[in-house]
């Protein structure tokens, strides 16, 4: 679509980075399903291969339904350009890996998605890369958590679960006085909530798989970068600015100035490790960002009513969700999201694990699964599945109990999620 027209996100989550297929007129995306692409002289060839022009070699690099995923992306969030993955926690891993490799130090918020959190505490330590972890609440815990060899900032537009909400704008400016990127996961709110580019954030990923894809068939991540970020300025970023043997000595700076990251992503990052978005997968999510808005708008209606219920019931001890006055960050949520703070939420019960078993075993519509953002509901107890992995300060940290219960609100009628609501809670203890 014409980049010169202020199109609006519902209207950019239709056609952004598509247009009717050239031999045929199809309307929707054509999925192609193809390990490689027939170059028409050895001429083009080495272009190809040497980046003199675009175009498609081998579909682990790109491919041409994948592409109109990352060009969509990329449009709904303002960034240059967009990275499709296998996974979200493929596109986590290679934002690391492509700016930062051993001895290298993250900054990052301790409320986070249990697999986000394992990766940084164990794996990536394993690899030379060390994360310190701070309270996502306090911006000056990032500042002072800064290393002489800290490169990276990182943390969620809403956090997992507790749904602390990242001071963006207030953490990116720090980050930028020394000379740091900050990435966000924004799998929770996606672009209808929240554009963390415009608050400061430099590279923003999502987990397609929830909100996005939005029907619980395709696991995909996407990262997009803003092109803002000086590389060169900071001068702690050699994988970009320095010769890369590994691509005929390429400074990634010099061949792009706004999508340097993108390009070495791209050329090393889905090259070397290899963790791609299927077609057809990048096909299904493309048809979930299709109702995204629609979608959202549901889904923020039906959480509110059946948050209004859980806030009265005897058995229910707190809810955790920003819009409500009794959140910390409550006062944040109405700057940072005045749309609403999404469709997850936890609320922990006075009787604990048993009220919590007790619970997710009655329940009949709300699905008992390790997932968010899909069309039904979804339900599970974080302490002994998500989050199990970590230790009992780390739990508390992140805002989890033994009754702690998370809830994705689906798309179903919300009176009869509530009425499923107390088929569970009959019988928890009310004191």
């Amino acid at each position: 679509m014409s980049e010169s027209k202020p199109f609006q996100l519902d209207t950019l989550s239709l056609h952004a980075g598509q247009k009717p297929d050239d031999e045929f007129g199809s309307r929707s995306q054509p999925i192609y399903f193809t390990t490689s692409y027939v170059f028409k002289d050895t001429d083009q060839a080495a272009s190809l291969f040497n980046m003199e022009r675009g175009g498609h070699v081998y579909s682990r690099i790109s491919n041409p339904t994948t592409s109109v995923l990352e060009e969509r992306i990329a449009a709904l969030e303002n960034g240059v350009g967009a990275i499709a993955t296998a996974s979200g926690q493929a596109a986590l891993h290679l934002a690391i890996a492509t700016i930062m490799g051993a001895g290298s130090h993250i900054v990052s918020s301790g409320s986070l998605y249990g697999g986000s959190h394992n990766l940084l505490s164990y794996t990536m330590k394993r690899f030379g890369i060390e994360t310190t972890f701070v309270d996502a609440r306090d911006p000056s815990a990032f500042k002072k958590a800064i290393k002489k060899n800290t490169r990276l900032f990182f943390g969620e537009t809403l956090g997992n679960p507790g749904l602390d909400i990242l001071d963006i704008p207030e953490i990116s400016k720090i980050a930028h006085d020394n000379g740091i990127p900050v990435l966000v996961d924004s799998t929770f709110s996606t672009p209808y909530l929240i554009k963390p580019f415009e608050h400061g954030a430099d590279l923003i990923f999502h987990s397609a798989t929830k909100f996005l894809g939005g029907h619980g068939v395709a696991i995909g991540g996407l990262l997009v970068d803003g092109g803002k970020f000086d590389w060169d300025q900071s001068g702690n970023f050699p994988t970009l600015c320095e010769p890369y043997e590994g691509f005929h000595d390429m400074v990634f700076t010099e061949e792009s100035t706004t999508a340097a990251f993108l390009l070495r992503a791209r050329r090393e990052g889905l090259r070397d490790f290899g963790a791609c978005m299927s077609p057809m997968n990048a096909f299904q999510i493309l048809q979930g960002i299709e109702t995204l808005s629609l979608r959202m708008t549901k889904h923020i209606q039906n959480t509110r009513e059946i948050i209004s219920f859980l806030q009265d019931h005897p058995a229910v001890k707190s809810v955790v969700y920003p819009e409500l006055a009794s959140h910390p960050d409550h006062i944040l949520a109405k700057t940072m999201m005045p749309k609403g703070c999404g469709a997850v939420f936890t609320f922990e019960l006075k009787g604990g694990k048993v009220d919590g078993k007790q619970l997710i075993d009655k329940l009949e519509i709300f699905s008992h699964l390790a997932n968010v953002g899909d069309a039904k509901s979804l339900v599970i107890h974080p302490a002994s599945t998500t989050h199990f992995r970590m230790d009992t300060d780390s739990l508390k940290a992140a805002g989890i109990t033994d009754g702690t219960v998370r809830l994705s609100v689906g798309l179903e009628n919300a009176t009869d999620l509530i009425t499923d609501l107390k088929k569970g809670l009959r019988g928890c203890a009310t004191s």
